[in-house]
């Protein structure tokens, strides 16, 4: 018969236990938890955005999308601060991103774009854009990308924002008096291409290695893009997601044309869990 476990061999096979899965064992327990906190407040946001795409509020569906991106834009970064990144981490990401960035703009689109008019096409080309990100997701997971500070493939937050963003515009449109008529053989195309854009290798530039502190010319940059946000985010956020949109295929294409390739980084030895 085994001694009983005291309260100090439970705490060692716990510490041992989160040591196994990528925790520090001496970060408190409180940090450790803040980023899944947080990934779900975007998973949360997710779903509000698919309930209101189904309710007939597409504007309120593209506000949920955006705050997902703000969550998915800060849980990653609290996790490298608080030493908290994990296997569980990086794995409980992803689905919550396929949720918030491949099901929400998806309902949106079709929602908002009434693709239903056009019966099994509407329906499959939104499926399109949720498997692409759901693919785009795993294998940003396996393999982050080929190129120092690129993501390959648009990044699925990007995607679902230039959705997000599509409709705030077609808002203000409306707002001010102007009628714009899309067809919806072509808003279920342009959802389709979105999602293709996640799955090809098109380099995209990441923004993560951008050194604020360094730079003056990149701060006044930032300051004047948030500024442009501020004042009319329905504006600004559709021109911003448009431009990153084509930059990918548009530098691909100058590259190849002037025999400018990137540098491909090193075969890592192996992979470490990532969130973000």
């Amino acid at each position: 018969m085994s001694a009983p476990e005291t309260p100090q061999t439970r705490k060692t096979r716990r510490r041992a236990r989160r040591q196994r899965s990528g925790e520090d064992a001496d970060q408190p327990r409180s940090l450790y938890l803040l980023p899944h906190v947080v990934t779900t407040a975007g998973l949360f946001f997710g779903f509000y955005a698919i309930v209101q795409a189904f309710a007939g509020q597409p504007d309120r569906a593209a506000l949920g999308i955006i705050l997902a991106g703000v969550c998915d834009a800060l849980d990653g970064r609290l996790a490298r601060f608080a030493r908290a990144t994990s296997r569980f981490g990086a794995e409980y990401d992803s689905i919550a991103d396929t949720v918030s960035f491949g099901v929400a703009p998806a309902m949106l689109a079709f929602s908002a774009g009434n693709l239903q008019v056009l019966g099994r096409t509407g329906w499959v080309m939104a499926f399109l854009f949720t498997a692409c990100a759901a693919l785009r997701l795993a294998r940003f997971n396996v393999a982050p990308s080929r190129y120092r500070g690129r993501f390959e493939g648009m990044p699925s937050p990007a995607a679902a924002g230039m959705v997000a963003s599509t409709q705030w515009f077609a808002s203000f449109l409306r707002d001010y008096g102007v009628v714009v008529s899309v067809p919806e053989s072509s808003i279920a195309g342009g959802v389709a291409i979105l999602g293709l854009l996640m799955v090809t290798s098109i380099p995209y530039r990441s923004f993560k290695e951008v050194d604020l502190r360094h730079s003056y010319g990149t701060l006044v940059m930032v300051v004047f893009a948030i500024a442009l946000v501020v004042q009319e985010p329905s504006v600004s956020l559709f021109c911003i997601g448009l431009l990153y949109s084509l930059s990918g295929p548009i530098e691909w294409l100058w590259r190849m044309l002037a025999h400018r390739p990137l540098e491909e980084l090193p075969e890592p030895a192996a992979s470490e869990p990532f969130r973000g």
